[in-house]
């Protein structure tokens, strides 16, 4: 029964007091044998150590860190990609030298906003339209570097 009191907490323990008939003394008992658990972690009945309780930032803080990591790999990686590829079509003049996703190489005649003019054959005069983005690279800001 003595077991019983010390898992009951100290409230519970002032209400079943007047309802069981419980001495007071053994409440007291169970209070002290409580407040010992409390200041050096070891309960006096079992001798077993008990872990102090953490807090919830620190239980919750290694999904916190994968969330973090995960955005960095999968959003703002594939989104900074973007943003220089954009940067790079708007950049695009005429008679720039350009290589398609397809492995296409070209000179830029024209460029507009959902089309982009390759000359493909110098002595056919051979003219294509692809998307803006279908441009894999700039090869002559490349030269230039």
């Amino acid at each position: 029964m003595d077991s019983i009191w010390s898992i009951v907490q100290n409230s519970a323990d002032n209400a079943l007091v007047g309802i069981l008939g419980v001495t007071s003394e053994t409440v007291t008992e169970n209070q002290q044998q409580t407040s010992e658990v409390a200041t050096t972690g070891v309960d006096p009945n079992s001798g077993v150590a008990q872990r102090p309780k953490q807090s919830p930032l620190m239980t919750f803080a290694p999904i916190i860190l994968i969330f973090v990591v995960m955005y960095f790999l999968l959003f703002r990686g594939p989104r900074k990609k973007q943003q220089q590829h954009k940067q790079m079509v708007q950049a695009l003049e005429r008679n720039d030298k350009v290589r398609t996703i397809g492995g296409i190489l070209g000179t830029v005649i024209d460029v507009k906003e959902n089309e982009v003019t390759l000359k493909v054959d110098e002595s056919n005069n051979t003219k294509i339209k692809v998307l803006p983005s279908a441009i894999g690279t700039n090869l002559s800001k490349e030269e230039r570097k």
